[in-house]
């Protein structure tokens, strides 16, 4: 198949670059250089951007034996095989050991109750500042209707003389 049907597993619900991303992981060091070199022959800053990609992500230095171990899913649950990535498991991945897991759970559990507890505490703030600009509008029209009703008063005395 090609490339951009036959991606590595796991990155199926992820962009075009994650996915060539992952099909490169999947065939190795050896890709992605040649990938490069490619894009150094038919436009150079193509494989300029490569070079710095792989060097910034780390593909360049990485050690063939321990990605190859890492893809094939040995170390219970971490790898690019597994679908998560590369930075280890994933939110719904059993580690294998039931007293982290329920830790695991009930820090993720605490961690999004604080980021809701915390989202309706920025909208009550956000309510509480568009009350106040709100009121503050209301008294300066107030103040400039008043101001206009004690000029208008001010000057019929005048008008009549």
């Amino acid at each position: 198949m090609t490339m951009l049907t036959d991606p590595a597993p796991g990155y199926a619900r992820y962009g075009w670059f994650s996915r060539i991303e992952g099909w490169l992981d999947s065939k190795g060091k050896g890709a992605w250089i040649a990938v490069m070199v490619l894009g150094f022959i038919f436009f150079w800053p193509v494989g300029l951007a490569i070079l710095f990609y792989m060097i910034w992500g780390k593909h360049m230095f990485r050690s063939s034996c321990s990605h190859r171990s890492a893809r094939q899913g040995f170390g219970q649950g971490f790898g690019y095989g597994r679908g998560m990535g590369r930075h280890g498991m994933g939110p719904s991945m059993s580690s294998g050991n039931s007293a982290f897991d329920a830790y695991r759970e009930e820090t993720l559990r605490r961690l999004e109750q604080e980021q809701t507890d915390f989202e309706a505490f920025l909208t009550r703030l956000r309510e509480a500042k568009d009350k106040a600009e709100f009121d503050q509008f209301m008294d300066d029209r107030a103040r400039r209707a008043a101001e206009e009703v004690s000029t208008k008063t001010d000057e019929a005395p005048d008008q009549q003389r």
